[in-house]
């Protein structure tokens, strides 16, 4: 039994084939079909293809002018891309404390740290569980800052019956290879706004127009980059394999689903067990089955003794020296520091492992 699982359609084998006998392997055509895909069977707004999450996370930082001297707040709950990513633009990062039920950033926290150096807000949707985002958006709204939605773990989730990545002005994904939906390594990031995705499409690419920066009789694109681009895009070989996996998508989520929804019944009232909160206006994507558990030294020892995979997968990030280190008011975030844990969910898992993983903690540790 693995803790994670990377899944592979044969789809996603043969198309990644037929790019590569093609020999044309940079991006073109079959990203520009798979950004089209997202759309359709995801509800994605905008998708702009990249080759990673923390390079959709820095491009949504870019276009929106953040830089020196600005303050964007974010949880500690994270992995440390989200934070690097807001250093990158030269900016600082401030953690607000996050909801011991739920793993997300807390609206109230994010209220007391707003400064009049406050220009945007990045939700984490912890294990893919949507943060509260309307609460967070009536304080972006109320204090004119920018919502980028962190939303790695989120493909697939619905807040509201709105799909995650059609929600908030930038919401950053990631189709790294233990994800629900792979390309190898890459990621996307959805802008609500025209001319935010314009840009999106500009910078991922030296500030290039690709789509009209025709060559000139000597060969060269006719073009005048405005502001600094990077080399962010997806590749056709990368968008492929996402392509053929996509095909494949639905299931995968449903099953990540269905092992979270059979953990929550399986352990509910389990002495020694806090599960998460979960409201019936939103549905997780169920990346992970992260819950709260008393002596936790002892139950993954005896976990792993029965051969099952547990792990916090991340900590707190602000315990990192580059971001000056653990931050002592962030009560909420040190309690799930010392007490979280994830049990693997992936679509890999039969409904005899989830069986055995629930007997295995009912019968203690």
């Amino acid at each position: 039994m693995f803790f994670f699982h990377t899944s592979i359609t044969p789809q996603a084998i043969e198309f990644a084939n037929k790019v590569l006998s093609s020999t044309f392997l940079s991006a073109g055509k079959v990203a520009d079909e798979f950004e089209i895909e997202l759309t359709k069977k995801l509800g994605l707004i905008n998708p702009v293809t990249v080759n990673s999450g923390t390079s959709a996370l820095h491009l949504a930082l870019s276009i929106s002018n953040i830089g020196p001297g600005d303050e964007v707040i974010l949880p500690p709950q994270t992995f440390i891309a989200t934070g690097l990513a807001i250093l990158m633009q030269g900016a600082k990062p401030v953690f607000a404390d996050i909801q011991l039920d739920t793993g997300n950033i807390d609206p109230a926290s994010i209220k007391e740290k707003i400064t009049d150096k406050t220009k945007a807000i990045i939700p984490v949707h912890w294990a893919g569980y949507p943060c509260d985002l309307d609460e967070i958006k009536e304080i972006a709204d109320n204090n004119n800052l920018i919502i980028i939605e962190d939303s790695a773990h989120a493909l697939g989730a619905t807040y509201k019956k709105k799909p995650i990545g059609s929600i908030s002005t930038f919401t950053a994904f990631s189709f790294q290879a233990i994800k629900h939906l792979t390309t190898g390594d890459g990621g996307a990031l959805c802008c609500l706004n025209n001319q935010d995705y314009y840009n999106a499409k500009r910078r991922r690419w030296f500030d290039i127009d690709r789509e009209n920066s025709g060559p000139d009789i000597l060969g060269e694109r006719i073009y005048n980059a405005t502001n600094i681009g990077y080399k962010y895009h997806l590749n056709d070989l990368a968008a492929a394999i996402g392509l053929g996996n996509l095909m494949n998508f639905a299931n995968i989520l449903a099953k990540h689903q269905n092992n979270g929804r059979k953990y929550r019944e399986g352990l509910s009232n389990m002495p020694g067990i806090s599960l998460l909160n979960y409201k019936l206006d939103r549905e997780s994507a169920y990346w992970l089955f992260t819950m709260l558990v008393d002596n936790r030294g002892d139950f993954i020892k005896s976990m792993n003794n029965k051969g099952i995979p547990v792990s916090i997968v991340h900590t707190g990030i602000d315990k990192n020296s580059i971001f000056g280190g653990v931050q002592v008011d962030l009560i909420n975030q040190q309690e799930f520091n010392k007490k979280q844990i994830s049990l693997p969910v992936h679509s890999n898992l039969t409904d005899n492992d989830i069986d055995y993983i629930i007997s295995s903690i009912k019968a203690g540790w």
